[in-house]
């Protein structure tokens, strides 16, 4: 296997759905006398007697193959169902591939889910000395690190104490600190950083790198932040539907993550109305009122919000926003006509909404817009029209500053319009 610690081949996980077990031999033996005869299960559920197949098998994971280095950080995203956990439980050992082989070189510390690995009535040095026993530490070896991990996890007020009256967050600390300080060869960590403060979240993140760049050790990562994932990880396998979707570049991942069943291909006039005006179609225009399909920076454009208005309704007064936000769905602004004084009077039937931009702030990347329309009331929970990820708008290099340098995205979301001096100081 030479440098590779990790490799996975034609890896298939069946789960089935329905009741497996009633949890005694009588009831159990019923339901089977009861399936061979073609008859229903006495002690199903009124509501389930009608589905004639409660046993049901998915796939939560399918023809799953990647590799992965030694010193590899790796992030492993997708929406929920993905099968992302089911991924790490297989790689871990604490569930059995279907189907498929795993092959690993060296040993692996998994922080799968909050308290994973803890006894609930050992205290947290217990615990401690308990997950170093499972690496197969001695217990001088884990003595050594000890105090390294009590002052990373900052509970050290509560070691002594039975690990079952620890707040979640409290758990994730010390549970985050064993697994990254214990002499493991390979990382796992499942939405390590969904619990915790800010503040033991970069910690966690700082250690997390440190161990795959300094150490040599590998990291696979499970998390819904991708910037955490863009800052972390080298390489992305992203899951979808239980089967690889795309492996490679995290940073070519996550866009791939983000844009996947994210903008609807239904049409903006097809979508179910939520109240009496509606955005039919939405064009994105230069200054000469040419439709473009990428803006470029530095340049004047207009977005266009077609609308419809119901024949009965008399409408006025109202507030409509425009939003943009990264593909790492980082917001990047926000804007509507209250903001700017603008009052648009009794809508027509049918109009266009036209917010103009000048000079274009925005790097070159592809962004997320989204729209909404609001009485101008002052309640902030009452639409009548609103949606997410309505379009993509794509952005194209321009001479922002007419220097001809073009900063890249990576180097801040927003190019702001200014200028240099020099004041001599007497």
């Amino acid at each position: 296997m030479s440098n590779i610690v990790i490799r996975v081949e034609n890896l298939y996980k069946q789960y089935q759905l329905g009741t497996v077990g009633y949890g005694t031999i009588r009831h159990d033996l019923q339901a089977w006398f009861a399936r061979i005869r073609g008859k229903e299960d006495p002690n199903a559920q009124i509501s389930h007697k009608k589905h004639k197949d409660l046993n049901e098998t998915f796939f939560a994971l399918k023809d799953i193959n990647f590799e992965v280095e030694r010193g590899q950080a790796v992030g492993i995203i997708g929406r929920n169902g993905a099968g992302k956990s089911t991924l790490l439980k297989v790689l871990s050992r604490t569930t059995a591939p279907t189907k498929g082989q795993i092959k690993i070189k060296g040993k692996i510390a998994s922080l799968l889910e909050v308290g994973t690995g803890f006894h609930p009535e050992l205290t947290g040095r217990e615990n401690i000395f308990l997950n170093g026993a499972i690496l197969g530490m001695t217990k001088r070896e884990i003595a050594k690190k000890f105090d390294e991990i009590v002052a990373f996890s900052g509970i050290e007020t509560f070691i002594d104490t039975p690990v079952k009256r620890y707040s979640s967050g409290m758990y994730v600390r010390l549970a985050f600190a064993v697994a990254a300080n214990l002499d493991s060869d390979i990382l796992i960590l499942d939405e390590v950083l969904a619990v915790g403060d800010a503040e033991f979240q970069k910690k966690c993140l700082g250690k997390m790198d440190d161990v795959a760049k300094n150490q040599g050790r590998t990291v696979l990562f499970v998390s819904h932040n991708m910037a955490a994932i863009n800052a972390l990880c080298k390489k992305g396998i992203l899951l979808r539907k239980g089967g690889v979707e795309f492996i490679g570049d995290a940073s070519e991942a996550i866009n791939k993550y983000l844009t996947i069943d994210k903008v609807s291909d239904l049409p903006l006039a097809d979508r179910p109305d939520i109240g009496p005006v509606k955005i039919v179609k939405i064009e994105i225009k230069d200054k000469n009122d040419n439709i473009i399909e990428s803006a470029m920076s530095g340049q004047d454009i207009k977005i266009c919000l077609h609308f419809q208005k119901k024949a009965d309704y008399q409408i006025s007064n109202v507030n409509v926003s425009v939003g943009l936000r990264t593909q790492l769905d980082i917001p990047v602004f926000n804007q509507h006509n209250r903001m700017t004084g603008d009052n648009f009077g009794e809508l027509p039937e049918k109009g266009i909404f036209v917010c103009k931009i000048s000079n274009l702030p925005l790097p070159a990347s592809s962004y997320i817009l989204n729209f909404s329309i609001m009485p101008n009331n002052g309640r902030t929970n009452e639409y009548y029209d609103f949606m997410e990820n309505a379009i993509e708008l794509n952005v194209i290099e321009g001479d922002f500053y007419g220097s001809g340098e073009i900063p890249p995205i990576s180097h801040g979301i927003c190019l702001v319009d200014a200028k240099w001096s020099i004041e001599k100081m007497e």
